[in-house]
């Protein structure tokens, strides 16, 4: 027997979100598997269409969603106080570059190592591969990366690849709480460049003489 009802809820980090059944009652729960192959997030106020199950709790959850016909409510607009991914993207296109150039002049007026630039380069893979990774089991409900680690990581010089990813991937990319951690660690990170570059302290030669 199928039922419908109403997206009310979603959470993109976790996978999951509620139904609000036409009929009324309480909210069916219902996780990214139950939907059609290729859906990545529902929108909100989407009518649905779905039958029942009972996970192992004995609790009501939504299974075989499928995504109803016929006009949606409008899903309500965001203000410019709360950017969304494609707003805050301008910020993600001109950290980079503008990172770049400061490295750039920095390595040719305080003679910064060709390792550093590679291990950036490096760190950056790895941060997009990680990212990509943990979308992915967000979506089929596997064990996610913490974020803890994927802020480690930015810190460790991945951050211009966690930009792409969060960009490109749509991921972590409107957790308010979880972005200003995350510029956080990138304000910490070009501060130790800065300050690991400074003639003063050639940090990074002595660094290579095996000084340090």
């Amino acid at each position: 027997m199928r039922f419908e009802g109403t997206v009310k809820s979603w959470n993109d980090d976790r996978a999951f979100g509620f139904i609000a059944p036409s009929q009324g009652g309480q909210e069916i729960f219902l996780h990214i598997t139950a939907l059609p192959t290729r859906t990545t997030r529902p929108p909100l106020n989407q009518r649905v269409t779905f039958e029942l199950e009972l996970n192992q709790d004995g609790k009501k959850r939504a299974k075989n969603v499928q995504l109803a016909q016929g006009p949606r409510v409008a899903r309500p607009n965001r203000s410019a106080n709360s950017p969304s991914a494609a707003q805050w993207g301008g910020a993600t296109l001109f950290a980079i570059p503008a990172f770049l150039l400061v490295y750039l002049a920095t390595a040719l007026f305080w003679h910064v190592p060709l390792a550093v630039g590679v291990a950036y380069v490096a760190m950056s893979v790895i941060c997009f591969i990680t990212y990509a990774i943990d979308k992915s089991a967000a979506q089929s409900g596997a064990w996610r990366t913490p974020e803890s680690t994927l802020h480690l990581l930015g810190l460790l010089c991945g951050w211009p690849g966690a930009l792409l990813a969060q960009q490109f991937l749509r991921h972590k990319s409107t957790k308010a709480e979880f972005r200003s951690a995350f510029w956080a660690t990138v304000v910490v990170n070009v501060g130790a460049f800065l300050v690991l570059s400074y003639p003063g302290i050639n940090a990074w030669q002595r660094i290579a003489s095996g000084v340090l």
